[in-house]
């Protein structure tokens, strides 16, 4: 089955920091919804209905599950059945950092783990490269040079063809740039951060050091892990069956989902009608404003939320008043 001929048309794309790398601003995660209990042909459609709405970004980590490893042993199935004739067109990304297996050599920075990690990916994934490997977490133990020399190591072995990082703070941040720099190593070309309404960190500690540096951001969890999408405000079932929060395996606890941040979800869902978006569409609007910021990575359970969220891109502009609001919400 071919997909569609218009594909590119339909999504915007924008420059990951300074490389030659563009990313769609909306990218497809397998945090979520790509494990061994998921259903391998919804995971089939939304990735096949991602790619023709132009999203040409997945993006994994070794431990996506669950159980750890299995969204890419899923995902690496449906890249051989379904996209075999269209690697090129394609960005795979994933990390090494949580444990991944038992004993002293399963978690952290160290070469010895990175090494390994992205080498039993490959297979997972069935690759002779990822586009983006990422070091997931810093690692308060190994020192920085070892870790970022392992990911020199990897991109000048070709396993991958760009290094980042992810949920660095923006002082670590600052220490990689460096480290690399001095080295001559490859650069840190994209960084991934949490960033929605309710965590607006990034905004004080991140993006000026990206942008003067020359990093893309990605950011992961734009919809708060569901709570700004408008799941949630149904009194009648506050807690759908079928949420985050309903599910014993995610990281989403029902007692996070407060009333009072419902309530603020409620009026800002109304400023989205207004906009002709839904509060998903709204929410992943608000965290692509901001042009320093690359592509937003989405979770989705079905092909309706791929579509939904990739809809987003229909309007990106905020205008004060707007912003103000959000601010009144969610304050910085």
């Amino acid at each position: 089955m071919s997909f569609r001929a218009d594909r590119y048309e339909r999504m915007q794309y924008r420059r990951c920091g300074r490389t030659g790398l563009m990313l769609p601003v909306i990218s497809l995660g397998m945090w979520h919804n790509f494990g061994g209990n998921a259903d391998h042909q919804t995971c089939v459609d939304m990735m096949r209905t991602a790619f023709d709405l132009g999203i040409t970004h997945f993006d994994l980590a070794n431990n996506y599950g669950p159980p750890k490893g299995s969204a890419e042993e899923r995902v690496g199935k449906i890249l051989r059945d379904e996209f075999s004739a269209h690697r090129d067109e394609l960005i795979i990304s994933s990390k090494a950092g949580y444990r991944m297996w038992d004993g002293p050599y399963g978690e952290w920075g160290s070469k010895k783990y990175l090494a390994a990690s992205l080498d039993q990916s490959l297979k997972r994934l069935g690759l002779d490269y990822v586009d983006i490997f990422y070091h997931h977490r810093p690692d308060p133990e190994t020192p920085l040079e070892e870790t970022l020399g392992a990911l020199d190591l990897i991109v000048k072995q070709g396993k991958a063809l760009y290094a980042g990082i992810s949920n660095y703070r923006g002082a670590d941040y600052m220490r990689a740039v460096k480290t690399m720099a001095q080295h001559n190593w490859a650069p840190i070309a994209i960084h991934q951060p949490v960033y929605n309404m309710t965590n607006r960190w990034i905004e004080k500690d991140m993006l000026k050091h990206t942008d003067g540096h020359g990093s893309g951001v990605i950011v992961f969890s734009p919809l708060a892990q569901g709570m700004l999408t408008g799941k949630y405000l149904d009194p009648a079932k506050p807690i759908p069956t079928e949420s985050r929060a309903a599910d014993p395996d995610g990281f989403l606890r029902e007692e996070q989902v407060t009333s009072q941040l419902i309530e603020k979800v409620r009026l800002l869902a109304k400023r989205a009608e207004m906009r002709g978006q839904t509060m998903a569409q709204y929410a992943l609007a608000w965290t692509l404003r901001d042009p320093r910021v690359t592509s937003a990575i989405i979770g989705a359970r079905n092909v309706q939320q791929v579509v939904d969220c990739a809809a987003a891109i229909g309007n990106l502009h905020f205008n004060n008043q707007e912003l103000a609001e959000i601010d009144r919400q969610f304050p910085r």
